[in-house]
């Protein structure tokens, strides 16, 4: 049986200074709650899941990246759970090292394998021929280079958020190594299966949706359950469902919420269509933007249409 937590929780990928902690900061809800640090998203979800937190914040989306795969995959594997809202956070990072160490000296670097992604450019100028030795968290890798020995001992340097000093003796050795300073995290707070809560005209839909075939056309069949009906896609993203090759499902988010009548409108054709759609959840955007929807297929034009098919039907018309 669930266990329910004794005081509201919510579990996120620590330690503190992370990029999912600066993500949790952002809500309001969370205030004066307990916050409970897990090692990866499986074990945030398992807490949902199991009662012992309210929520949990993970990573599901960066603007150099992309998709952040095991988030998917957990999402696409864990039933019972609801998208509740996103936030944005920007990402940018630090070379740290033990105090003393001179930038010349590093030879290994320990970073958190998307944090790496994000800087290796930078990295490769700066330090040619260096290695890499991935980490669990960005945090995790800062920390590990004061562990004697641990894998992080044998590193020279890690990749960290800026404000890894506040928590950890170490000395930054370069500021703003981020090989793109536009780039941008999505989180999303996940919590137990909850009523769809209203929309505020500046939402988005998330949904994994499996192919009933890998037959010619049925990618082309899902798009045009969206594209008939003016809904245009955030993220669309194909990841293999393991049983078979050539078997994937698709994460997809979308502009607008299930209430809207074209969305809700797609949803039913999907679910005629594929053997598998997974409602992750309606929930307001993170940067306010509302829909842009053509009037041809805003909540009035669906509603007169069927209005029209029952005076068909019914002998008015």
């Amino acid at each position: 049986m669930p266990t329910r937590a004794s005081s509201t929780t919510y579990s996120y990928l620590g330690p503190a200074g992370t990029f999912t902690e600066a993500a949790l900061k952002q809500v309001p809800e969370a205030v004066g709650a307990t916050w409970k640090s897990v090692n990866n998203v499986g074990e945030a979800l398992a807490d949902v899941v199991s009662g012992v937190s309210t929520a949990a914040m993970i990573a599901i989306e960066n603007s150099v990246e992309g998709g952040v795969s095991a988030t998917q995959d957990a999402l696409a594997t864990v039933p019972g759970l609801r998208i509740v809202g996103e936030y944005l956070v920007r990402v940018n990072f630090v070379l740290v090292a033990r105090p003393g160490t001179r930038i010349e000296e590093v030879r290994v670097v320990n970073a958190h394998p998307v944090a790496y992604a994000q800087t290796h450019r930078w990295l490769e100028r700066a330090l040619p021929g260096h290695g890499h030795l991935p980490a669990s968290s960005n945090v995790a890798a800062a920390a590990s280079l004061l562990e004697e020995g641990g894998v992080g001992g044998s590193a020279d340097a890690a990749v960290a958020p800026p404000g890894i000093t506040d928590h950890h003796d170490l000395e930054v050795l370069a500021r703003d190594i981020g090989d793109n300073d536009q780039a941008v995290t999505r989180f999303v707070l996940v919590s137990r299966t909850v009523p769809v809560p209203p929309a505020t005209g500046a939402d988005k839909t998330s949904l994994i949706v499996e192919l009933p075939t890998d037959g010619s056309g049925a990618l082309v069949d899902m798009l045009e359950q969206f594209a008939t009906r003016g809904i245009n896609l955030s993220l669309i993203q194909s990841r293999p469902i393991g049983d078979a090759l050539g078997r994937y499902r698709f994460v997809i988010d979308l502009e607008g919420h299930v209430l809207d009548e074209r969305v809700a409108d797609a949803l039913l054709g999907l679910k005629r269509f594929s053997p598998s759609v997974m409602f992750l959840g309606s929930y307001p955007r993170a940067d306010g933007a509302p829909a842009e929807v053509s009037p041809r297929y805003d909540d009035e034009a669906f509603v007169e249409a069927r209005d029209w098919l029952r005076g068909l039907i019914s002998g008015l018309r």
